[in-house]
C-alpha cells in the first residue's frame, strides 16, 4: 500500500471519522491516547471486527505486552480477509509501531504508516456498510475521498 501527497486537512477528517466510529461500534473511548496509541495493542481492533461480525476472532489477547499487541493485530487482520478484504487493503502490523524513540525515522513516514492503518479501517468500514449481518453504526466513507482519490496505488 503506497500513499501519494494529499491535503492535511482530508488526512485529519479521516482520522477524526475512523476514530468516532471505532468509538462508536466498540463502545469504547480513545481516552487521551493519540490515533496509533489506542490501536497499537490490536484490542480495540479486534473488539471493532468481532462486534462487525460476532466471533470472527474467539480470543483477544489482552496482556500488555508487546508480543500480544502483535498478535492481536495479525488476528485482526486476518479476521478483515475473512470478511472479504484484500491484501493490499490491509495494513501491516509494523504500521501501528512507535517509531518515536527511533532518530533515523522520519515524520514522514510514521505519518505514511499511520495512513495505512486508516486505509484498512475505511475498507472494513465499507464492507460492513455493505454486509447483512451487520447493523450497527456506520463509517462515514465520505470523509476519506480527500484520501482515496489520489492516495491509494500498489
Amino acid at each position: 500500500m503506497e500513499w501519494r501527497e494529499q491535503s492535511a486537512v482530508s488526512c485529519e477528517e479521516a482520522y477524526l471519522e475512523a476514530q468516532r466510529w471505532v468509538e462508536a461500534v466498540t463502545e469504547k473511548q480513545f481516552g487521551s491516547q493519540d490515533f496509533r496509541s489506542a490501536l497499537e495493542n490490536g484490542v480495540l481492533l479486534c473488539d471493532l471486527v468481532n462486534k462487525i461480525h460476532r466471533g470472527i476472532i474467539r480470543r483477544v489477547n489482552r496482556l500488555s505486552t508487546p508480543i500480544a499487541g502483535l498478535d492481536n493485530l495479525n488476528v485482526f487482520l486476518k479476521a478483515c480477509k475473512k470478511l472479504g478484504l484484500k491484501e493490499a487493503q490491509l495494513f501491516h502490523p509494523g504500521d501501528l509501531q512507535d517509531l518515536s524513540s527511533r532518530v533515523t525515522v522520519k515524520p514522514q513516514e510514521t505519518s505514511r504508516r499511520l495512513k495505512n492503518v486508516l486505509i484498512t479501517i475505511y475498507w472494513l468500514g465499507r464492507q460492513a456498510f455493505y454486509a447483512s449481518f451487520y447493523d450497527g453504526p456506520n463509517l462515514n466513507l465520505k470523509s476519506f475521498e480527500g484520501l482515496l482519490g489520489t492516495a491509494l496505488s500498489k
